[in-house]
């Protein structure tokens, strides 16, 4: 029947499934040579179809409230050792060995500024 089933259906094809599933109801005479095409069998697809989706909708929505709750608590670990590296600056001083083994630089490890020579261009003469 369909090329590749593992994909998604557009939400216009179902909502035209569903109406013409909608309009095969009306239909009082209709009567398959196959018994897997009837109305029955159909609406029993339908219902499960709907099940799913629900159950899909449902589960993606705790998926997001976990993820949120992760982020949350990514961003609250992060602040605490933001917080925490300013206390062992504070307790230990800028140029401690403490403060190195939280990754962060040393006072003296960083160059201090020196004097730039005046350059021998136009400003020279």
């Amino acid at each position: 029947m369909a090329k590749n089933e593992t994909r998604r259906l557009s939400p216009a094809y179902l909502s035209a499934d569903r109406e013409a599933f909608d309009a095969l109801q009306g239909i009082t005479d209709y009567s398959p040579a196959n018994p897997a095409y009837k109305t029955e069998t159909i609406k029993a697809a339908r219902d499960r179809m709907d099940d799913l989706l629900r159950d899909a909708t449902q589960a993606e929505a705790a998926a997001a409230a976990k993820r949120d709750a992760a982020t949350a608590g990514e961003w609250e670990f992060h602040n605490a050792m933001l917080g925490a590296k300013v206390q062992v600056n504070a307790q230990y001083g800028p140029n401690s060995d403490e403060v190195a083994a939280l990754g962060l630089k040393k006072k003296s490890d960083y160059k201090s500024p020196t004097r730039r020579k005046p350059s021998g261009g136009a400003a020279a003469q």
